[in-house]
């Protein structure tokens, strides 16, 4: 009896022997998990989980600024995230335009004086007092507390715009910067696993994995939470001892030196010029923050001690280069070591990027050589007389290398453009307030003082006067920046001081050039004060960026109460355009016309006065006049 086939082929194959799996299996081994992550992404962006991140937003009018979510593409466990000085440049990129694109940390924003005590406020200034013609963008995107990381993740943004130049200031946050080897938010030492990371950022299904582990993370954390989080800076240092030479002391250098490379190498490889700058530090007033012992050096205090012995017995090069040692050993690394100066001076050179000593800058200025609170607040950042010192440094590093506008000529010579920028430098009293109080905070917290010593915050300041009570409630957080400049010009009107008055509104319109509603409130503050001369020219700027009838009108009537008819007609037309059922524009277009003995036309709109408002006050008596005039002309 014979077996069949099929049975014959069973009982051959040799027992625990399976087939081999087909193509398609290991084809869905991969996908099901690629579709997952694809439907768990579009799911995400459906629902509009986590936050869209990119780098311009629209400012409206045809502007774009920096979005201000930006930092939390490199702030994850940090509340409160840093902004910027909210510079804006326009969509398309006008031909006579030139900008400037700054990039950099709290130094390069001009803490504590932000908005308008950055060194970019004074380049701006100087580049648009001495080219009057040109379209001046000076768009600084620096955020506190970021590093390298940052700029090279911002970078191909940035050379998107198009630029004629970027100036970038950076190094003291290499290590406690977001992402840095001892920050809070180190995503580790690894440069391109901290890359892949901000790239895959913009993706909802890694801010959603992300949180995740901040969750988790989150619960283990310590439950005695203060009141008070803290100041950025107190909250940005994990590792708070990285001595000189250690493993992540080294490992901060070589982040700042990859990154560095790799942002000269794209600016390079887009032809556009850039000029880096060497960072300064307060070597004589600032003793270090954490002093630890050491095999090789003595302690970072002693140091110190002896850089001081030393400039009170008259041998300042030695205290200089004790000063410099001191703040090396200084294991708490706010401040850069002069290794990241030594990196600035050498890449810049491989790559053949202007580098711009601000260091020996303010030096050369600096009581015995050595730079201080002549022109530092703290630790790191610049007074307003070394910002403005840094603006001039960057703008004539920019002069000698040729990187100043080129299709306008200057109008200022170069040798009077520096003190005409510093009188007409756009900043207040309150700004410099505002900037105090900002320090004060700053030093009421870790590392100036310990945690147990902070004092409330309505226990730092006594106000003085009213610009101090202003500023002490910005410093409360009960008004914003720009409320307190709002305050202050309402304060000084009610006193009938228009200049005070008008300073304030102008650092408004100087720092957000496209809000229409200032230049209403001025122009309507200047107008009911019979203040003309000064209210036209608030009026053209309001009208040039958003033609409206009011201003339209005024401009009208101004020209007319001159007698300037043919500048009244124009503009009394354009706003009789934009609103026909203003009585008053259509009275004085008839009077203009009636000035260049136009008086058909005259009549014509006399009579469209009267049909909207029969009543208006003498415009039944101008008719008249015009009827006999006309009359007359026909005999």
């Amino acid at each position: 009896m014979k077996l069949a086939k099929k049975k014959i082929n069973q009982v051959q194959s040799p027992k625990g022997v399976r087939k081999q799996a087909p193509k398609w299996f290991f084809i869905m081994l991969i996908l099901i998990p690629v579709i997952f992550f694809i439907l768990l992404e579009l799911s995400l962006r459906l629902f509009d989980y986590g936050k869209d991140i990119p780098q311009w937003v629209d400012a409206r009018r045809g502007k774009y600024i920096i979005n201000p979510e930006v930092a939390f593409r490199y702030f994850n466990q940090v509340e409160n995230i840093p902004t910027t000085i909210e510079d804006i440049f326009d969509q398309q990129k006008k031909n006579n335009a030139f900008r400037v694109f700054v990039l950099g940390g709290s130094s390069a924003a001009g803490f504590p004086y932000m908005p308008m005590g950055s060194f970019s406020r004074y380049i701006r200034k100087r580049l648009e007092l001495t080219y009057p013609n040109s379209t001046i963008e000076v768009v600084n995107i620096s955020l506190s507390a970021v590093n390298t990381y940052t700029i090279l993740d911002m970078l191909p943004g940035v050379l998107e715009q198009k630029p004629n130049l970027i100036l970038i200031y950076a190094g003291h946050n290499e290590y406690y910067g977001a992402l840095g080897v001892g920050s809070m938010e180190s995503l580790g030492t690894f440069r391109s696993f901290v890359k892949l990371v901000l790239y895959l950022n913009k993706y909802k299904t890694v801010q959603l994995i992300r949180n995740i582990i901040s969750g988790i993370f989150s619960l283990f954390a310590s439950k005695n939470l203060e009141e008070s989080p803290g100041t950025l800076m107190s909250r940005m240092a994990k590792d708070q001892y990285i001595p000189m030479n250690s493993d992540k002391y080294t490992i901060g250098l070589e982040q700042f030196e990859g990154n560095m490379r790799e942002i000269l190498e794209l600016i390079k490889s887009h032809n556009v010029p850039v000029i880096v700058g060497k960072v300064v530090s307060n070597l004589k007033d600032q003793k270090p923050f954490i002093s630890v012992p050491s095999e090789d050096y003595p302690t970072a205090n002693q140091v110190y001690e002896e850089a001081k012995k030393k400039l009170m017995n008259g041998h300042s090069k030695d205290a200089d280069s004790l000063f410099r040692l001191a703040k090396d050993l200084d294991a708490l690394r706010f401040r850069a070591p002069e290794k990241i100066n030594q990196i600035i001076r050498q890449v810049c050179g491989e790559y053949n990027a202007t580098c711009v000593s601000i260091d020996s800058i303010f030096n050369s200025v600096s009581p015995y050589g050595i730079i201080g609170n002549n022109l530092m607040t703290d630790h790191l950042h610049p007074n307003i007389e070394g910002y403005q010192l840094m603006g001039k440094a960057y703008y004539e590093a920019m002069e000698q290398a040729g990187y100043l506008p080129k299709n306008e000529k200057p109008q200022i010579p170069f040798s009077s453009q520096d003190s005409l920028t510093r009188i007409d430098f756009t900043f207040t009293d309150l700004d410099s307030t505002i900037g105090n109080c900002r320090m004060l905070l700053l030093q009421n917290d870790w590392p100036f003082i310990e945690k147990w010593q902070k004092k409330p915050t309505r226990l730092l300041f006594t106000p003085k006067n009213f610009l101090d009570s202003i500023a002490f409630n910005f410093m409360m957080n009960k008004i914003s920046w720009a409320d307190a400049h709002l305050n202050a010009a309402d304060a000084y009107l009610k006193k009938h001081d228009v200049n005070g008055y008008l300073k304030h509104m102008d650092i408004l319109l100087y720092q957000y050039p496209i809000v229409v509603e200032y230049y209403d409130q001025i122009s309507l503050t200047l107008l009911q004060m019979q203040l003309y001369d000064a209210a036209l020219k608030y009026l053209h700027a309001r009208y040039k960026i958003e033609p409206d009838d009011y201003s339209a009108k005024w401009i009208g009537n101004i020209a007319l109460f001159k007698g300037n008819a043919d500048e009244a007609i124009n503009y009394l037309t354009k706003s009789y355009e934009l609103n026909s059922t203003d009585a008053q524009v259509l009275y004085n277009l008839a009077g203009a016309y009636y000035q260049k003995k136009l008086y058909n036309a005259a009549l014509n709109t006399i009579n469209n006065c009267l049909n909207i408002e029969p009543n208006y006050p003498q415009a039944n008596i101008l008719k008249q006049q015009l009827t006999q005039a006309i009359n007359s002309q026909s005999k």
